[in-house]
């Protein structure tokens, strides 16, 4: 009932915040897009976070704005590297883009199809997120054409996503992003919680947690914390690292002693049994929503989608049996 009555007030707040003209995430659909600028000059110093002049064409529209690199692991590993694109908000009014100053784009690790891929898949797990909680983050799928000004190559057509702000899907739930150094388990909504650890089992993701990495000033690693005037939310991000996505560059934590990230690892804390059950079973009820899901991404074959499909399934199959399942993910609690 405690879930209920979250997912109630989430709903609640989403009717009555006021919030501000963002149409970009309010949609699913992929927008074809073509950012134009000094693309090696951008990607030759992955250390620098120095803003170079672009454009983007989108919707009929051309935006004059700043790109700059980001992010940290995939720095090392990747050819394409995460971008922020940098909007002049007195230019976006009447655009899609209308509300937009700072904007994160995910895009694949290389140019293969594979890293592609694998970037449908790591979108596909924000959306399978979307399907269980408001308290997500929402993110706008692009065909987005590269082409380099600093050299004379062929333009190159990729899928990539672009990420909602932080600050906009606080406001979204009514409230505001936390800049605490550290949290404690008992102010967080141990509902939403217990969806958070069921999530990231179904996912296969151990690349999270509730504490503040060591070069960030506050918390958490791969997740937002939202605090509301009821209480703290804990919003996660990133999930290249996942079993679902399985991306070559992807490898477990040692200390964990499992052989590869495909494999499930229950990672959440100890908590409430009937909130670690409504978790279960609000994934559960979703299974069919995400199977259609999964069926819709571009990309993928279907060879890939069946795969996904069937990963997933090894979760719902163990959910059947609910009793043991749950058992499972207390005996593997974090105290």
């Amino acid at each position: 009932m405690a879930a209920v009555r979250f997912t109630a007030l989430l709903t609640a707040v989403l009717l009555l915040s006021p919030l501000r003209a963002t149409p970009l995430f309010d949609d699913t659909s992929i927008i074809d897009a073509a950012l134009e600028g000094p693309l090696q000059d951008l990607l030759g110093d992955p250390d620098s976070r120095d803003q170079l002049p672009f454009l983007l064409h989108a919707d009929g529209t051309e935006h004059a704005i700043k790109v700059r690199l980001r992010g940290k692991s995939r720095l090392r590993v990747c050819d394409l590297l995460p971008m922020r694109l940098n909007f002049k908000k007195s230019e976006v009014n009447g655009t899609l883009f209308e509300g937009q100053d700072k904007l994160k784009l995910v895009v694949p690790c290389h140019t293969s199809e594979r890293a592609e891929k694998n970037l449908i898949e790591e979108y596909a797990i924000y959306r399978i997120f979307n399907l269980l909680t408001p308290a997500s983050y929402r993110v706008r799928l692009l065909r987005l054409t590269f082409s380099d000004t600093a050299r004379d190559d062929d333009d190159v057509r990729l899928h990539a996503f672009l990420l909602e702000p932080a600050d906009q899907m606080a406001e979204r739930l009514g409230g505001r992003e936390s800049e605490l150094p550290e949290v404690s388990l008992s102010w967080l909504d141990a509902d939403h919680m217990a969806l958070v650890y069921v999530f990231q089992y179904l996912i296969a993701n151990v690349d999270w947690s509730l504490v503040k990495p060591h070069e960030e000033k506050s918390c958490c690693h791969n997740g937002t914390l939202v605090e509301t005037d009821a209480d703290i939310l804990y919003v996660p991000y990133d999930f290249d690292l996942s079993g679902f996505v399985d991306a070559p560059y992807a490898f477990p934590p040692p200390d964990l002693r499992i052989d590869s990230v495909t494999q499930r690892r229950y990672r959440g804390f100890c908590t409430d049994r009937d909130a670690l059950e409504q978790a279960l079973h609000t994934v559960v009820s979703k299974r069919q929503d995400i199977a259609s899901l999964i069926d819709s991404l571009p990309v993928l074959s279907d060879r890939n989608r069946q795969s996904r499909t069937s990963y997933l399934d090894q979760f719902f199959r163990a959910a059947e049996k609910e009793d043991m399942l749950l058992k499972r993910f207390e005996n593997r609690c974090l105290d």
